[in-house]
């Protein structure tokens, strides 16, 4: 909010200029406001292992975070550049395999992969656009300009938190808002509708899409439902899913309706049990078999999440560079390969200044923060990095940019990330917005909702040039 000679950066001075005007009642009283709404939402997320109970309402800051126009565009376009070069990726790993063969990426590292599914080789892939939904992680470095900390093109999770905010924001501020040309996310929905209904408009005029969720105990269900509603897809589980002749129905109270796009929020090994984990009950048996016959599309496809894998992300910047003959417009955070001896070495000599990670986990779990982390921890880590080093990576610790944050009467600076999504279908859309991920707790690191971090809304706003007539 604030540059480093305590002067409000121009495109937060509306909302200085607002809070100034705001006692600290008024203000707890908005972030009252804010939580009932949430509340009575229903808008949660489970933390995992946590002794209390594990459905909590998501803790939402009422600050929102903006972003200038000016760098929103170049955030749009490397995101449009990074996504365009992993579907190239993607398509190559299953097919020609020119990038392994010509030694840009280690083919051990690829074909090794757990996430690597054999099953997809060769397979058609509509619009060659096998990651459908992405969610980046950004991060502010010390200059100012952002970076990639990793890509999430699995099942990324947080969008529905992102339009949840959204609508929350515009009830707690809404004249500040109104007046400072925040560009509009409420599209999203339609957009993700269309998105899907593009990766099977070749042979099907008005497809039938649906969202497959794993059910209620899973972590992220209140954004399968939500998502669901909002653009009016039926909301399925694996049990709900008839295969028969490589055809892929739904059950209904009118009968048996085709099914030709899922959405699914099912990770890759409990899809199918006749094709992956066998003792999967929360996907369908037959359903790969329908895919590979190319009666329904599965979005994100099969063997996406070998492209974000922690260790292939160090190589993007090369993927970006083969694919598309340039420059990555945003930039990778230094990462060490524990794979690499030199690196492991030195990954080991100093475990108390890295952030360690397991290369296929996410959502927080799997990490060693080494400023954060006591002697026993590290000495843990030290014991699993020797004995699998190839299942990890680390990275400096990063300090990451903060955003002021109401807690309790008082505003104070707390860690933030920054988590655009982005659309691949027929063509690529970065949506106009982002979940803004913040470590609640001071000097925390970990914005993770799964390791209890929570969020707030993000202002994009209008490059008021194109307003003008």
């Amino acid at each position: 909010m604030r540059g480093a000679k305590g002067k409000v950066r121009p495109h937060y001075a509306a909302l200085e200029a607002r809070l100034a005007t705001l006692s600290s009642d008024e203000l707890a009283d908005r972030q009252r406001t804010l939580e009932r709404f949430f509340l009575l939402q229903g808008i949660t997320f489970t933390v995992y292992g946590a002794e209390s109970s594990t459905e909590r309402i998501i803790p939402t800051d009422v600050l929102p975070r903006i972003i200038a126009a000016e760098e929103w565009k170049t955030i749009e376009a490397g995101l449009t550049q990074r996504l365009r070069a992993l579907n190239m990726f993607l398509a190559d790993i299953y097919s020609a395999q020119r990038i392994l063969m010509d030694g840009v990426v280690p083919r051990d590292l690829i074909l090794g992969a757990p996430s690597f599914q054999r099953e997809m080789q060769n397979l058609y892939v509509p619009h060659g656009a096998y990651a459908n939904v992405c969610g980046s992680d950004l991060i502010r470095q010390p200059d100012g300009a952002f970076a990639v900390l990793e890509d999430n093109l699995r099942v990324p999770s947080g969008v529905s938190y992102m339009l949840a905010n959204r609508e929350a924001s515009k009830r707690v501020f809404p004249g500040t808002f109104r007046g400072a040309g925040v560009r509009a996310i409420e599209r999203y929905p339609d957009l993700l509708l269309t998105t899907l209904k593009s990766m099977a408009a070749d042979w099907r005029p008005n497809p039938q899409v649906v969202v497959l969720t794993p059910g209620v105990y899973n972590s992220a269900y209140y954004e399968h439902a939500y998502l669901a509603r909002l653009m009016g897809a039926p909301l399925v589980e694996g049990r709900d899913l008839v295969v028969h002749d490589n055809m892929v129905y739904m059950r209904t109270t009118t009968g048996l309706r085709r099914i030709d796009v899922i959405y699914r929020r099912v990770d890759d090994d409990f899809i199918d049990p006749l094709t992956f984990r066998s003792d999967s009950g929360l996907g369908s048996a037959g359903l790969f078999n329908a895919y590979r016959a190319g009666n329904v599309v599965i979005c994100n496809a099969p063997g996406t999440g070998v492209a974000d894998d922690k260790a292939v992300y160090a190589y993007v910047p090369e993927i970006i560079r083969y694919y598309l003959g340039e420059d990555a417009i945003l930039p990778n955070i230094e990462t060490f390969l524990c794979r690499d001896p030199a690196h492991l070495s030195h990954v080991l000599a100093n475990l108390d200044k890295f952030v360690v990670k397991a290369v296929g986990a996410s959502g927080g779990y799997g990490m060693l923060v080494g400023p954060h982390s006591t002697k026993a921890q590290q000495d843990e880590f030290a014991v699993a990095l020797k004995a699998d080093p190839e299942n990890y990576i680390a990275q400096p610790t990063i300090q990451l940019s903060t955003a002021p944050c109401l807690i309790g009467e008082a505003i104070e600076p707390r860690h933030v990330d920054l988590r655009p999504f982005i659309l691949c279908g027929e063509k690529i859309v970065v949506t106009p917005g982002a979940l803004t991920r913040v470590a609640l707790r001071k000097g925390s690191l970990v914005v993770n909702s799964s390791q209890g971090g929570g969020s707030k809304d993000t202002w994009v706003l209008t490059d008021r040039k194109d307003l003008q007539p």
